[in-house]
């Protein structure tokens, strides 16, 4: 243990003298928390429609006042024909629009039944779900108020059935309380895993590597004495992360603290362990680095951070069974979010237990000491 102690005295020293190291160590969690939480929204907060009104009646009247008095849609033209209307789609001017055909108050008052176009750009195809749906809605609860209407003129009770929707865990559905405990995710996977491979190929590019490898201390020894410095700075990171996410953007965090931070342990350890074993086969920091980003950016994109994994191609959801992101992703929205025990997140804590030991296993193996 004495020669663990002086390795961690070492590289906590070397680590505070590198100032390239330092930024990324404490401006990052802050530039990524206050930028990130914002940008990585899929939230529709405001689409432009245009309405070709070839009716001109009341009704097609109040079914516009309807779209137009919700704050999702702006009403932006009003063409005079169909043809018109998919032009400024074309150009990009508006994102819906509606369509109201001749004769749509007749055909209401005569119970003939009414039909309405909605033109939708479909480029962004959830903002054109989405967007179809909202005025899809709007127009049903017109239908709704006129049969509301008939009834009451015929003195008959209309049939209504009243839905109460409730939402747990989110109940305001802000998606930042759904992108903040996932941002964190990225923060130190960063952290671990990109300044874990530079330290030792960094050892390498000095030469400082052949010093040490020509001293008495063993292979696990010299892994762990790089590892835990960086579980610290990782865990400071997340630390402040929660911080930032709590003070700026009001995230509850339902969960036991001891816990989260418990399972952050070995989930750094995990890519701690898989950042010095990519040091170990590559040569230069460079080479590092390009290994380091092309893993988080396919376990990150799979990780199910921005895109439900249930969503996915079913080979694709069997291959994140090897993705730690998939799994720590899982456990920081239960354990923040819901409030998750270990009882609860258990399969995940198990597997990240499982990669944490081969990965760490590998790096110890691989390093390559000659004494």
């Amino acid at each position: 243990m004495k020669i663990l102690f002086y390795i961690l005295q070492k590289e906590f020293t070397q680590i505070f003298r590198n100032k390239s190291m330092l930024p990324i160590i404490f401006a990052m969690p802050m530039v990524q928390m206050l930028i990130l939480v914002f940008a990585a929204t899929f939230e529709i907060k405001q689409l432009d429609i245009s309405v070709v009104d070839n009716d001109h009646s009341p009704a097609s009247r109040q079914l516009i006042h309807q779209v137009m008095g919700n704050k999702l849609f702006h009403v932006d033209y009003f063409p005079t024909s169909a043809k018109e209307a998919e032009l400024l789609i074309q150009a990009t001017k508006t994102d819906l629009a509606l369509v109201i055909p001749k004769d749509f108050d007749k055909k209401l008052t005569l119970h003939e039944g009414a039909d309405v176009q909605i033109l939708v750009d479909a480029i962004n195809g959830n903002a054109a779900q989405l967007g179809s749906a909202y005025l899809s809605n709007i127009i049903t609860d017109f239908a709704h108020q006129i049969r509301v209407k008939e009834a009451v003129v015929s003195q008959m009770q209309p049939t209504t059935i009243n839905v109460t929707p409730s939402f747990w865990y989110n109940a305001e559905l802000n998606y930042k309380f759904y992108m903040a405990p996932g941002i964190l995710v990225i923060l130190i996977t960063i952290v671990g895993m990109l300044l874990g491979s530079m330290n030792l190929v960094r050892e390498k590019e000095l030469g400082t590597i052949e010093q040490i490898n020509v001293t008495p201390i063993k292979k696990w020894q010299f892994i762990a004495g790089k590892l835990l410095p960086f579980l610290v700075i990782g865990l400071f990171d997340l630390a402040f992360g929660l911080t930032l996410a709590k003070l700026v953007f009001s995230i509850p965090i339902r969960g036991s603290l001891p816990l989260l931070f418990f399972l952050a342990s070995i989930y750094l350890v995990l890519v701690l362990s898989a950042g010095l074993f990519i040091s170990t086969i590559s040569e230069t920091q460079q080479q590092a680095t390009f290994s380091v980003y092309f893993f988080m950016m396919v376990f990150l994109l799979m990780s199910g951070l921005f895109t439900p994994v249930e969503s996915m191609p079913l080979w694709a959801q069997r291959l994140d069974y090897i993705n730690p992101l998939y799994y720590f992703v899982k456990i920081m929205r239960g354990v923040i979010l819901k409030g998750a025990g270990l009882a609860d997140v258990f399969r995940e804590f198990a597997a990240l237990v499982v990669y944490a030991s081969i990965m760490f296993s590998l790096a110890i193996m691989r390093y390559r000491k000659t004494s």
